[in-house]
């Protein structure tokens, strides 16, 4: 079998549905033998709920927190995961971005994540990822 996903993009969240992505992506990867990329991007919002670099320290601390957790979930299956934790106004470019310079074949996603506020995913990432993705994409519901 030809290995059309070398390196596979999973963007997580801490939600149920980036969860099931990851698992998804780590029986990918076992299949073809790939590489995985975590990725947690923090929200720069301009909501002014907190101060702002108080806000984007729980962000980070949360970040740094799920792409361990999905570090260990890979590992646990054999898997060994490269992860980045970026931050950005635009999910959706920050996704590209690091599916661009990683030379991705595949991002996988979740159809839904944690909201603008506690979380990564917008309802409309999977959406718009879909639209502008420059390599294949797979959702996960």
């Amino acid at each position: 079998m030809t290995n059309n996903f070398k390196t596979i993009l999973v963007p997580v969240d801490g939600s149920r549905c980036s969860k099931k992505a990851l698992q998804r992506a780590i029986e990918i990867a076992h299949a073809f033998d790939s590489k995985i990329i975590l990725l947690y991007v923090a929200e720069k919002s301009s909501i002014n709920l907190l101060d702002r670099k108080e806000y984007m320290g729980m962000l980070r601390k949360f970040g740094k927190k799920t792409l361990d957790d999905a570090k260990l979930r890979a590992a646990k299956k054999g898997i060994t995961a490269k992860s980045f934790l970026k931050e950005g106004r635009n999910i959706v470019s920050e996704i590209e971005k690091i599916a661009k310079s990683e030379k991705c074949d595949l991002v996988i996603v979740g159809n839904k994540g944690l909201g603008a506020i506690t979380g990564f995913f917008l309802g409309s990432v999977s959406n718009k990822l879909a639209q502008h993705s420059n390599c294949s994409l797979l959702i996960i519901k």
